[in-house]
């Protein structure tokens, strides 16, 4: 349980702030006219389009996290800029934005968005130019609301621009990473070509955005004007505006008998270094078994907070800042590490992990700036058995929660997890009856959300209830092998490339897939990336045998599929492994599929799946793509289909079943509409 928080009242149970910021959100929002009746009250601006993931909210109703703010394109906004996309091309400033769209500024130029509800904070997702060399530049931003004063948001590439192949470099000027990889640009190996192709630099740049986070002082009303521009003068050579979150943000949660880490020395103004205060008041509410409490302030911190026993309570994630930089150590660590930074870290599982660790109500700033694999320099790591997290705010760490087991029960809600270098969250190794929900989840550079059964399975995990936009590389979420798994009503949008919004995938090394997987109620939009090694388009959902088959009991219930780049579907094995793998047992039910660039189903693996209820509009291509494990013998493909009923939409034709061959390895891709009410 939850360990309570001591108020004037006495002990009462602590309300999640997630919950807290709902509540204020909603109580505001009912104070003031909407956006419409504002403008019609003689406020001016251009007419507020609110989205979700670039959609019309209408048709994610009840999908992805509850947050508290509302999202608008700049696309959508009034601009003395220029709109730039759509596309869907993998290193492309417009394919890495959320809707494929965003808004590019010269110096003098603005974008104006309406307030269609009241908002006292601001986030703004943007890019700019990198350094000639690497490294990022800053720039300024100006922001008016209303009537009120200008003011400036320093703008930074500095956490942005990364290049070459996997893990990356900051480098713009480096030859290959691996010159004994095949590339597509020369459909070649390049150490193995004669003469040496010449490979252009930079070389893939990629992960352009980042985000930044602006309190206005005050609450503005439903239909003042924000506008961003970007002054005469700036460094930037352009600056592009993705988007704007408009917040209503609770005031600072104030816990007056707590323990206080100011009392040990912590300094709110960010100056000194507040670790070791911060390791003395962990270890005196431990004892005295009371909350410990993060005032208002920015604390600077840089290595790992060992928490264990402890509940650990800021006064919101706008307000309470742990922020440190990223440290080289003077030898590796023990597990490979050559950095250190911020984090709150439990006890390695091999020394019996913390328990009972609960935090929540504040924002971690890391410094990471480039991709080490072996680096631990997480937000939130280790093992948390027994344990809860919610209401964090985590930016420019490496992973914004990495857990190894084994390890039980653990709850993550109400967290923005925005602009890492890798993965948002993993479940690692054992990890039992946890979850995350109403989470969201922003410019990842690796999957979003992931449980990964390596070495140990993972068991009765859930991902439900949470936003994952723009994952730069990967997935939305992806499901590496463990049994008993559920993922549930989540809203997936952008996955710019070699991943997919949900993948199943026996890869990585993990342990079989067993008992039953739950994929229910979840909507995609603009997934199905090109995959670069394949040189084909995947699906919005892709099940993936590659270390061994796939054959647990899937059931794909509910899903939404919008305006798919290339699939809806996709089942494959990699070739070295094509005759030994299969893919059996995935049943597809009550699924819509609104716009697919090429088909609705591609086999590529030998295998079988039923279709009940699937209804499919505006396919680009035949409704199968059915390769089979790439034999084509006369009795048909080895990739067989179940007609279970009720399938409209004439893309499961009776000619096609159940296993006619119909491979077409790159289909002529149809850019399908945008996706509308059913």
């Amino acid at each position: 349980m939850q360990r309570s928080v001591e108020g004037a009242a006495g002990r009462r149970p602590a309300v999640p702030i997630a919950r807290i910021l709902a509540v204020a959100a909603t109580a505001v929002a009912l104070a003031v006219p909407s956006g419409s009746a504002a403008l019609a009250a003689g406020r001016t601006g251009p007419t507020p389009v609110i989205t979700r993931a670039g959609l019309d909210p209408a048709l994610v109703t009840g999908r992805g996290a509850n947050v508290d703010f509302v999202e608008q394109e700049a696309e959508h906004a009034r601009t003395t800029g220029t709109v730039i996309g759509p596309d869907r091309a993998a290193y492309t400033l417009a394919g890495e934005a959320s809707g494929r769209r965003a808004v590019r500024l010269s110096p003098g130029q603005y974008v104006e968005f309406t307030l269609p509800r009241a908002a006292n904070a601001l986030t703004v997702r943007y890019s700019i130019p990198d350094a000639p060399g690497g490294g990022g530049i800053t720039a300024p931003l100006r922001v008016t609301v209303g009537r009120g004063p200008a003011r400036t948001m320093t703008l930074t590439s500095q956490y942005a621009w990364l290049y070459n192949q996997y893990p990356f470099t900051n480098d713009p000027g480096a030859d290959l990473l691996h010159p004994d990889w095949w590339i597509t640009e020369c459909s070649c190996v390049p150490a193995a070509t004669t003469p040496a192709p010449t490979i252009s630099k930079p070389f893939r740049p990629h992960h352009f955005y980042d985000e930044q986070r602006l309190l206005l002082g005050r609450t503005h009303r439903a239909g003042e004007v924000v506008r961003l521009t970007a002054p005469t003068g700036t460094a930037a050579a352009w600056t592009v505006i993705d988007l704007l979150d408009a917040h209503l943000v609770a005031p600072p949660r104030v816990l007056p008998h707590a323990v206080n880490v100011l009392a040990f020395g912590a300094d709110p103004t960010g100056r000194r270094e507040s670790a070791d205060a911060f390791d003395r008041a962990v270890a005196y509410a431990r004892r005295a078994d009371r909350t410990l409490y993060l005032p208002p302030g920015t604390y600077q911190v840089n290595r790992h907070i060992t928490v264990d026993d402890v509940t650990i309570a800021g006064a919101g994630s706008w307000y309470t800042i742990v922020k440190g930089r990223e440290v080289a150590l003077d030898t590796p660590a023990p597990d490979g590490s050559v950095h250190t930074g911020v984090g709150f870290y439990g006890r390695d599982a091999a020394d019996g992990g913390s328990s009972d660790v609960h935090l929540s109500g504040f924002a971690i700033e890391g410094d990471v700036r480039e991709r080490i694999d072996t680096d631990q320099v997480n937000g939130i790591g280790g093992a948390l058995n027994h344990s809860t997290v919610d209401g964090l705010y985590l930016h420019h760490t490496k992973v914004g929660l990495w857990f190894d087991g084994p390890m039980t029960d653990l709850r993550v809600t109400g967290t923005v997890i925005a602009d890492q270098i890798a993965d948002g969250l993993n479940f690692h190794t054992g990890v039992t009856h946890s979850s995350i929900s109403h989470s969201f989840i922003r410019n990842t550079g690796d999957d979003a959300l992931a449980m990964w059964s390596e070495r140990t399975s993972n068991a009765h995990n859930t991902f439900d209830h949470n936003t994952v936009q723009s994952p730069v590389l990967a997935n939305g979420i992806a499901l590496y092998g463990g049994s008993d798994l559920t993922v549930s009503h989540n809203l997936i949008a952008d996955p710019v490339r070699e991943g997919s919004a949900i993948q199943i995938g026996s890869r990585f090394g993990a342990e079989p897939f067993a008992g039953q997987l739950r994929i229910t109620g979840n909507t995609t939009v603009r997934a199905g990336t090109y995959d670069l090694n394949w040189n084909i388009g995947l699906g919005a959902i892709w099940f993936y045998a590659l270390d061994r088959s796939i054959d647990a009991d899937i059931q794909v219930v509910g899903d939404h599929y919008l305006d798919n780049t290339y699939n809806a579907i996709m089942l494959v094995s990699d070739w070295p492994v094509k005759d030994t793998v299969s893919i059996d047992s995935v049943h597809f039910r009550d699924i819509r599929v609104d716009g697919t660039g090429t088909s609705v189903v591609s086999a590529r693996t030998a295998g079988s799946a039923s279709f009940a209820d699937v209804d499919a509009r505006n396919v680009g291509a035949v409704g199968v793509n059915n390769c089979g494990s790439f034999h084509f013998t006369p009795a048909g493909s080895e990739f067989t289909l179940t007609d279970l009923g009720g399938n409209d939409g004439g893309w499961l034709a009776p000619w096609l079943l159940p296993n006619t061959i119909t491979c077409d390895d790159r289909p002529p891709v149809v850019p399908p509409p945008a996706p509308t009410p059913w």
